[in-house]
């Protein structure tokens, strides 16, 4: 039988091979953000019929199928903050080892308390995150998730739109095209992203989410061989092309200071894909407890190690001067670095419109708008769409977005309101305190520390 101890044991396994197995000369790759690439919430809740009713013996679904789906899932291209959040506390090489010990334990945390919400759907007979709350915390809180999730699809998009502009621009001047940041977003967002965004059926475009995972391990590759080769360094093929690496005296101990709280809310948000738990319960084939367990712990394990590579290899070519947006460091000219930009831009503006959806549907959501005419949802879509457009515009810092908007509903998200449905369920069946609560509740209170104090730390230092 696969229990939680077995879940926390591969994931001790596997964070401590990435933390201490791993040699940074052979680093490399994850939104957040949020609602990660091809499998937007939006798309998942259509899926989800409400309430209670599943088949005993649940899906279709294997364990390696579902764990490629939950990885492709949570790693999105909110991963390239990553580095700028080691940055944040630590310049010098060995910071990197307090950093991939946090996103280890954040992964860790994330991996529990996804799991968490499968069982409270099974021991509820929900199948949806909403019906879990409803059926655990109660239905007058249920505008509270509604207002989290279109907070967290909002803050997906703006990061989307911000990572295209730059992108744009990027690859406009590597064929001699010079434009603005400001130009090369208002282009893509009225050339693509709005006729995608008003599409009414989105089907076809699932099938690019392939592409973020092949562009995010060819990134993986290229970010690896750029470190190796030094191409960076003084005296490198791209040493006065871009910003110099930067890197000084502030190593492992200053994990101790606030601004680390920056990368752990960053990480709160790169982990998040609970609300898509209760449909991966469902859809596992002889969906046990056990089997869901197993695949959570692989799939939180294969994502920590995705996450310790890549920030390794961004943050040890780049030291103090890692970009928000990694691939800025990067030069234009620079081809093979290029072509992971392509690879990232067709993910992303792929996933856009997905994304989108529950951004437009959560905001309907919350003003109760059962009576959606094709009229008013191209009218919403327009309004929500020039604002993202407008704060891209303004907002430079990709790491200030998602530390922010990790700090915020990711750390709710993630820590908080999975725990206070376990423990209002465990209270409600006459559950007394133990092991288990007291780490719910430690959780949870964590959630809510960093989310304060990691909201502070990253306004400080907001960049526009």
């Amino acid at each position: 039988m696969f229990s939680f101890t077995k879940l926390c044991t591969i994931l001790v396994f596997l964070s401590s091979a990435s933390a201490f197995g791993l040699r940074p000369t052979q680093s490399t790759l994850r939104q957040s953000y949020s609602s990660k690439d091809g499998l937007a919430a939006s798309e998942i809740s259509a899926d989800l019929p409400r309430g209670g009713g599943k088949d005993e013996t649940g899906g279709s679904a294997t364990i390696p199928s579902t764990v490629f789906n939950l990885v492709k899932s949570i790693a999105g291209a909110g991963v390239l903050s990553l580095p700028a959040g080691i940055a944040a506390f630590g310049n010098a090489p060995s910071a990197l080892v307090p950093a991939t010990i946090l996103i280890a334990l954040m992964g860790g945390v994330s991996a529990y308390t996804f799991a968490l919400i499968g069982r409270l759907c099974s021991q509820t007979n929900t199948e949806s995150y909403s019906d879990a709350w409803d059926a655990t915390v109660g239905a007058k809180w249920s505008p509270l998730i509604a207002f989290s999730c279109f907070i967290d699809c909002f803050a997906g998009n703006l990061s989307y739109s911000m990572i295209l502009a730059d992108t744009f621009t990027s690859l406009l001047e590597s064929v001699g095209v010079a434009v603005t940041r400001t130009q090369s977003l208002f282009g893509v967002t009225g050339l693509v992203l709005l006729p995608l965004c008003l599409l009414k059926n989105l089907s076809s475009l699932a099938l690019f989410s392939l592409v973020g995972i092949i562009g995010m391990l060819y990134t993986t590759l290229a970010m690896v061989l750029r470190y190796i080769g030094g191409s960076y360094n003084v005296g490198g093929e791209f040493a006065n092309i871009v910003t110099a690496p930067s890197f000084g005296s502030s190593g492992a101990a200053a994990v101790f200071s606030p601004k680390s709280l920056i990368l752990m809310c960053m990480l709160s948000n790169a982990y998040i894909s609970h609300f898509i738990a209760p449909k991966m319960y469902n859809d596992l084939k002889d969906n046990t407890l056990p089997r869901f367990y197993q695949m959570t712990a692989w799939s939180f394990g294969t994502t920590v190690l995705l996450y310790s590579i890549i920030s390794a290899a961004g943050f040890l070519t780049f030291g103090a001067a890692s970009n928000g947006y990694i691939l800025n460091n990067y030069a234009a000219t620079d081809f093979i670095m290029s072509l992971s930009r392509i690879a990232i831009a067709i993910s992303i503006t792929a996933s856009y419109p997905l994304l989108f959806v529950g951004t437009r549907d959560g905001l309907l959501d919350l003003f109760k708008l059962k009576e959606r005419s094709n009229g008013l949802l191209n009218k919403v879509t327009l309004g929500i769409l020039a604002v993202v457009t407008a704060m891209a515009a303004k907002l430079t810092d990709l790491g200030l977005v998602a530390s922010v908007g990790g700090a915020t509903f990711g750390t709710a998200l993630v820590f908080i309101y999975p725990c206070l449905m376990f423990l209002k369920y465990h209270a409600k069946n006459g559950g007394k305190g133990n092991k288990e609560t007291l780490l719910a509740k430690l959780i949870a209170t964590l959630g809510v520390v960093m989310g304060a104090i990691g909201t502070s730390m990253a306004l400080q230092g907001v960049d526009v």
